[in-house]
């Protein structure tokens, strides 16, 4: 199904001294800025030396002496592409319903692997997003480690079992499976227990995560414990997180390892396409400077998107963020786009029109929102009881609250503006998260239970996000959406955090008083959310929609790894088993709910329109 031929290899390493650029003017410095940094990440990537490529792949390094490379001629139609707003495979629309398994490359064996995309392509689901990263500080004792990041320098592992050469199977076995894979090329997220980032209430009762091996929650059990961009900071010595991606030392680093990931899958059509990072935005486990804003993370997100365009014209490439808006800001990019060669009906009146967002639309639409709930409360009475939700629940309804302004989602205040991301060129197709545990999307209304404050800002997101691809006549695509189940509480660790702040509500059926409800959803309201959101997304137009997280068991387990042994009644720690199961942060689907969920997806894999 899918070609392997024609892959190169640029295996390197990176040593350069600290230096600095940083881009916080509008569009007319954006030239300037991209030359600067490209001057110096040129200067880094040019100490690289080239290693032995793996011979599995008929390939050598090349000398001065040799000829001109030939490569096989390549049907372009085999690669997932876009027609405006919709994705396109071999000349057909190609829409899906994908889940994440961040830990893939974790797993111990290659028959695991084969397993989970095995048992993923049986639930109909043609689209796995994973982690193509795992930087560490220190060569671990155990487990996958694909970079080496520490002391200003970078390298790479290519050992067959637990290096690089790994992701190769995990590739091999998608084509096999007829799984595309997006891969996620570093994470925004990387918290060490020493940070200062969780609340201060004691931990001595919850779970704490140790890099250390033989612990209860070993490397790579959290999506947050692959390393990632902090990584990169604390290795060359940078102070704040925004320093990855303004730091030409830092980003020569980055380039030079993305290089030899995007290199080796130029031509397997199992890739459908590079996600430059997983939640970038200026806040994470290190502090951002006071002068990162919007256009920093744009122009970073340009300049890796014409790398990786420029190195690999197969493949899309995406950006990865939540979706974040910034409401009246400055654009770098953004501009009138081109109509969508095939829009709906519903939609034609919008096409070729790019209306900014402002700060009046979103405050004018809450306004409106809850006009129209408190009209169906006075119909329907009292919401019943929530849930908590986001460490909080609301249970009744409260006075309407004056204008709280239009929030975090649409202020900018994370550094993203996902419109101005979406108008660079080589960006393919659009990105967003919906994670109402951890984000917040829209001020809760008080006519409006916690699970149904919940559920409507889910919805109002997923259409949000449909009119901006059919405005900017590309694919959007949901590439995480999930909510944190009762059952999951206890193990549910924030991507900013390294502690299970839940941890105690496993003994909620003893605690729980009629002022105090355990954190989570049930499986029924998870499964109805879930059903609900990708109804609307199917009913709004996006192309794909990417359930946050699979779940397995039956792996095989060895001790000290992501997939460990349970320890024994006895205190037994096995070396190794097999009744393992798949890491969690908290949100996976493993369980007691598992069918119901899977049932849920596989009722949204139907409902889209076949192949036209």
């Amino acid at each position: 199904m899918h070609s392997r031929a024609g892959r190169r290899f640029f295996i390197g390493q990176v040593h350069t001294e600290h230096s600095s650029v940083f881009c916080s003017q509008p569009r007319q410095t954006l030239t300037m800025f991209l030359s600067v940094v490209w001057l110096g990440v040129l200067g880094a990537v040019g100490v690289s030396a080239t290693s032995s490529l793996d011979p599995r792949w008929n390939h050598r390094p090349r000398s001065n002496a040799d000829p001109t490379p030939t490569t096989p001629a390549i049907n372009k139609t085999q690669f997932v592409s876009t027609d405006g707003v919709n994705f396109k495979v071999n000349n057909s629309q190609f829409k899906f319903v994908g889940t994440n398994a961040y830990w893939l490359a974790a797993l111990n064996t290659d028959q695991d692997i084969d397993s989970v995309l095995g048992n993923i392509s049986q639930s109909n689901i043609t689209v796995v997003r994973t982690w193509g990263f795992n930087d560490v500080p220190t060569i671990p004792e155990n487990g996958t480690w694909f970079q080496l990041v520490a002391n200003g320098t970078t390298s790479v592992n290519l050992n067959e079992t637990n290096g690089l050469p790994k992701l190769d199977r995990i590739v091999s076995m998608a084509e096999k499976h007829g799984i595309y894979l997006l891969v996620s090329l570093t994470n925004n997220w990387n918290p060490l227990p020493s940070d200062n980032t969780t609340n201060s209430t004691s931990s001595q009762n919850l779970l704490k995560r140790d890099v250390a091996t033989n612990n209860t929650l070993p490397r790579n059990t959290l999506s947050n414990d692959y390393g990632g961009m902090d990584a990169y900071v604390r290795a060359f010595g940078a102070s704040t997180h925004d320093d990855f991606y303004t730091n030409a030392t830092i980003i020569a680093s980055f380039i030079n390892y993305t290089t030899q990931v995007v290199q080796r899958y130029v031509n397997s059509t199992a890739i459908l396409g590079w996600e430059i990072a997983n939640d970038p935005r200026c806040n994470s486990s290190v502090a951002s400077s006071p002068s990162c804003n919007t256009t920093t993370i744009t122009a970073w997100h340009a300049l890796i998107a014409q790398h990786i365009a420029k190195i690999d014209p197969n493949h899309l490439v995406s950006s990865g963020t939540q979706g974040f808006f910034c409401t009246d800001c400055t654009k770098l990019f953004q501009k009138s786009a081109p109509p969508p060669s095939a829009p709906s009906a519903a939609v034609k009146s919008r096409r070729n029109k790019i209306v900014p967002l402002t700060k009046k639309d979103i405050l004018q639409e809450q306004k409106e929102a809850r006009k129209k709930t408190r009209a169906l409360q006075l119909q329907s009475g009292p919401p019943p009881d929530g849930v908590r939700v986001r460490g909080k629940w609301v249970a009744t309804p409260t006075r309407r609250q004056d204008d709280v302004g239009v929030g975090s989602a649409f202020d900018g205040s994370t550094g993203v503006d996902s419109e101005d991301i979406l108008s660079i060129k080589q960006i393919g197709f659009g990105s967003f998260q919906l994670f109402p545990d951890q984000n917040t999307y829209a001020p809760d209304d008080p006519n409006l239970s916690a699970f149904n404050n919940t559920l409507q800002a889910g919805l109002s997101w997923i259409i949000r996000h449909a009119q901006n691809s059919q405005m900017f006549g590309k694919p959007i695509t949901l590439t995480g959406f999930g909510l944190v189940t009762q059952d999951n509480a206890p193990s549910f660790v924030p991507f900013n955090s390294t502690v299970a702040p839940f941890a105690n509500d496993q003994f909620a059926n003893i605690t729980t008083s009629a002022t105090q409800q355990p954190f989570g959803v049930t499986d029924q309201q998870r499964d109805d959310a879930y059903s609900q959101w990708l109804q609307q997304g199917i009913l709004s137009g996006l192309s794909g929609m990417i359930q946050y997280q699979w779940g397995q068991g039956n792996l095989t387990a060895v001790n000290g790894t992501a997939i460990s042994p349970t320890i024994t009644e006895n205190g037994i720690v096995p070396v190794q088993s097999e009744n393992g199961i798949s890491p969690s942060d908290g949100y996976s689907i493993a369980g007691v709910g598992q069918v119901s969920a899977e049932g849920t997806l596989q009722g949204a894999v139907q409902q889209f329109e076949p192949d036209t």
